[in-house]
């Protein structure tokens, strides 16, 4: 059963717990993408960035890329949900949200910490605070909240009710949730289109409309906020204002199932995310589509990634971390507010 049509973006839905269909096989050659993007992309494919991957998807699969290959995996075969959300720390562990729980584990793939969401709730974003602290929105019904735990302890830190619009329909309430340099977190409210920015005890500093749903909203070092939503990609001022934008328009020649994620690099360029449904089976969530392109502020696409086939099969695109960025090897060094 479809639990929820999902934030539409051209054709595609933005999520999965929908139908249960089998997962469609699919290559990177021509066969599989004609009519989906040139057969010849632009970049140097997996060499172009060091980076870790993941997806929603029914493979809950974890990749470090470096210098080209894939070094590192992780495959949770026995676990359920989809992976929305990901960050490998400083020391190597990486942290997951896969929308019934939020799992640690070691580059030796132990968990260090665990937790199973109750009945009738999920969690989609999990962001660490230290080494020793993870900050998590919890979807639910009566109310959503947004909770920081001490993972060494166990003891809850900090909690405070979000507002949703339908607490019913659980799974669309929320997904990307990232703290600021300020201490403030900017929360995507998927189920009321709109982007907050929350001090540490809860109050609304900040707030801009979205577009037919908001999947995330990320801190940008000039102040802005670069914001996914039905529309694209925009970057956003305090004020309102829209600094940069970019639409799937703006790719002719590419067809976009469905955006989750943009990430902005230092050297100006933007990193905007494919992500494929594998729940619905129709020619826009065809495996063989491009997982992710790299434009410029002209809008160029300097690096498109399709990777489909093995030995390199990343399937599904949701959270890319940028290893070869500065400032994102130790993710953990934030605060929230007074917790740090």
């Amino acid at each position: 059963m479809i639990k929820w049509a999902g934030v539409f973006v051209l054709l595609g839905v933005s999520c999965g717990l929908c139908a249960q269909m089998p997962a469609v096989a699919g290559t990177s050659g021509a066969a599989a993408t004609a009519g989906r993007a040139p057969a010849v992309l632009p970049g140097n494919g997996l060499a172009q960035h060091d980076f870790v991957y993941s997806g929603e998807s029914h493979d809950r699969k974890i990749f470090i890329v470096r210098g080209g290959k894939i070094v590192w995996s992780y495959d949770d075969p026995a676990g359920k949900g989809e992976i929305s959300d990901m960050v490998m720390l400083s020391n190597g562990n990486i942290l997951y949200a896969h929308q019934f729980g939020v799992t640690e584990i070691t580059p030796d793939k132990k968990v260090v910490w665990n937790f199973d969401v109750p009945v009738g709730h999920e969690i989609h974003t999990a962001v660490p605070i230290g080494k020793e602290r993870v900050l998590y929105i919890m979807n639910g019904d009566p109310e959503a909240v947004l909770r920081v735990v001490n993972i060494t302890t166990g003891v809850i830190e900090k909690e405070f009710p979000l507002a949703v619009k339908h607490p019913v329909n659980v799974h669309p309430q929320f997904r990307h949730a990232r703290l600021t340099a300020a201490g403030t977190l900017l929360v995507a409210h998927m189920d009321l289109s709109k982007v907050v920015e929350y001090d540490w005890n809860g109050k609304e500093l900040w707030s801009f409309p979205g577009e037919r749903g908001v999947w995330s909203a990320n801190p940008l070092a000039n102040g802005n906020v670069l914001i996914t939503d039905g529309l694209g990609v925009r970057e956003v001022t305090r004020r309102g204002d829209t600094a940069w934008s970019w639409t799937p328009a703006d790719a002719p020649g590419y067809k976009f199932a469905s955006l989750q994620e943009a990430w902005r690099l230092a050297n100006g360029d933007t990193v905007i995310n494919n992500w494929v449904n594998e729940w619905t089976n129709n020619a826009d969530n065809a495996p063989g589509s491009v997982q992710a392109i790299e434009v410029n502020p002209a809008k160029q696409i300097v690096w498109a990634l399709r990777e489909w086939t093995p030995p390199n099969a990343l399937g599904p695109a949701t959270s890319i971390q940028f290893l070869d960025q500065p400032g994102t090897t130790a993710p953990e060094d934030v605060h929230f507010g007074e917790i740090r």
